[in-house]
């Protein structure tokens, strides 16, 4: 038991030392630093929609209302939606002309549903423009977020500048399960490493991409990474090989889309968490037993260990409130969510799980009726 002791004090301090400072929330997309700019590039807005009918005319609206002084302009893809989403998209943009609604041709194999609907958009956007603004439906922007988005491109020399838009956080599911999702993604691609310019991490947050459009055109197109289930992090990787990227934090882009229950949250999820791993049965395994040594067996030793293997076991436990901290400070949660985040990594596990179960049953990546996780077999 002793072992274990150490074990967790090993994993909690070298997380805490040498992950890129993950959890410290420090990359942000303040702009105090970078100046204004002379020149606005031109900027077409990609976004896949389908059944959207909930969020996207609060998504569109937010859109047209982007105080950007350059030529900007907004391409929908309407991916056989069946809610009526491609009129209320209309209707959100009633009074301007900088939207375009085209109707998504049917998933070709070897595609994501939404990988695809981003090629139709990117490729009905022709050749002008010098970026690409790659946006969720689900995702309400502040008036100055493209304009945000730019200066950073374009003062930084950044090929790909992508935001973690703040997830909804308001039922009690949100609260609880919400601020340690991006925790554990912080944990997995910190940002500080891939906004390093000489780190090979790449990564991204698909809700919010601007890219610079000869960088992707370099790199392959978005055809580069069309199976990728997690194509965000993909397409990360993919233009980290053409240039400097950057990921932040922001308080300029929020998701709208609501996850109420404990069980929208686990197939958002399970969605993908099997994909992380390679759907690999070792990795899994793997996976799953690290998640116990380093969540369960602190407060495991601090309650039922004796000697030092308790008190190494609440010394790992305290460490892991701690680094908690300033993501639920990001989401103005209380501090004591971080006692429980043993019993919240348990349920990502259980998440993981299920991933590689509905895998196995040919349901893996589902969306939307979809399952798309085959097409990356």
């Amino acid at each position: 038991m002793i072992w274990v002791g150490v074990a967790v004090l090993v994993i909690w301090i070298g997380m805490i030392v040498a992950r890129g400072g993950f959890w410290l929330v420090r990359e942000r997309d303040g702009l105090g630093d970078l100046p204004a700019l002379e020149n606005w590039p031109a900027v077409t807005a990609v976004v896949p929609a389908r059944d959207e009918a909930d969020v996207i005319e609060r998504s569109i609206a937010s859109l047209i209302a982007q105080d950007y002084p350059g030529e900007f302009n907004i391409m929908l893809v309407d991916d056989g939606s069946s809610d009526g989403t491609a009129a209320l998209a209309r209707n959100a943009a009633v009074g301007s002309d900088r939207l375009t609604v085209l109707n998504g041709a049917r998933l070709a194999a070897g595609w994501t549903g939404k990988l695809w609907a981003v090629s139709q958009g990117i490729a009905a956007a022709g050749t002008g423009g010098d970026y690409l603004f790659l946006t969720d439906a689900d995702i309400e922007h502040a008036p100055d977020t493209l304009r945000s988005l730019v200066t950073r491109a374009v003062t930084d020399d950044r090929v790909l500048v992508s935001l973690m838009a703040r997830l909804r956080c308001e039922s009690l599911a949100e609260r609880a399960l919400i601020p340690a999702f991006v925790f554990f993604f912080q944990l997995l691609y910190p940002f500080s490493e891939v906004n390093r310019r000489t780190s090979g991490r790449g990564g991204a947050a698909g809700g919010v991409m601007l890219v610079e459009r000869r960088a992707l055109e370099r790199a392959g197109g978005i055809g580069a990474v069309r199976g990728a289930l997690i194509d965000d992090c993909a397409f990360g990787a993919l233009l980290k090989r053409q240039g400097a990227i950057w990921l932040g934090l922001t308080d300029r882009a929020f998701s709208i889309r609501r996850y109420d229950t404990i069980a929208s949250v686990a197939a958002m999820i399970s969605r993908s968490a099997y994909a992380q791993l390679g759907y690999s049965p070792l990795l899994l395994m793997g996976t799953i037993l690290g998640l116990c040594l380093t969540y369960l067996a602190p407060p495991l030793l601090a309650v039922f260990g004796h000697g030092y293997a308790r008190w190494m076991g609440l010394v790992g436990w305290i460490l892991m409130a701690i680094a908690f901290q300033p993501m639920l400070r990001f989401y103005r949660r209380s501090p004591l969510w971080g006692v429980t985040l043993p019993l919240i990594a348990s349920f990502y596990a259980g998440c993981t799980l299920l991933s590689a179960w509905q895998h196995g049953r040919g349901r893996g990546g589902m969306w939307k009726g979809r399952a798309q996780a085959a097409a990356n077999l």
